[in-house]
């Protein structure tokens, strides 16, 4: 019998060759992608959804019924914004002393705010803004005491004074 020499096998240590790495890499990207994917996910939670869905119904409905009132009495608001001015001008019967109007941003809840606006005279009120709204906000307007009525809307180019934008 003849005896052959065994072929020169490489003896390199498995951690020190390319292709477990690379197959070990694979599954770990995947990983790291579905942790990113959950932080930012946790981080940047959405603000349109509910978390007290029956509360939120409730709300609706004595909402729809104050839009209904304001619906009944014929009532139809001029909104003008000028920098972080606001002038409302509305024929409400038994105009209220004050009116609180809420803005609220489109995509951010975190930039929403209240404000009081005080009549100056019949039907005309005034107020100031913390901040300057654009094109696009939603507002509500209501009496600030005993509100019976509610209107909403949202900000349009032509509510605001010298066609300015911000």
């Amino acid at each position: 019998m003849s005896s052959r020499p065994l072929p020169d096998t490489n003896t390199e240590r498995w951690y020190r060759q390319f292709w477990p790495w690379f197959l070990i890499a694979l599954p770990a990207t995947t990983v790291i992608a579905g942790l990113v994917t959950v932080y930012i996910a946790m981080r940047g939670a959405d603000d349109l959804v509910a978390d007290d869905y029956y509360r939120e119904g409730l709300t609706i409905n004595r909402r729809l019924e104050k839009e209904q009132r304001a619906a009944e009495l014929k009532l139809s608001p001029r909104l003008t914004f000028n920098g972080d001015s606001i002038r409302v001008m509305i024929d409400a019967p038994d105009a209220p002393q004050e009116l609180l109007l809420h803005l609220s941003h489109p995509l951010d809840a975190e930039r929403d705010f209240s404000t009081r606006l005080s009549r100056i005279g019949p039907g005309d009120y005034v107020g100031r803004l913390p901040v300057p709204v654009s094109p696009r906000w939603h507002w509500h307007l209501l009496p600030a005491r005993d509100a019976q009525w509610r209107l909403d809307g949202v900000v349009q180019p032509g509510n605001m004074a010298n066609g300015r934008q911000n």
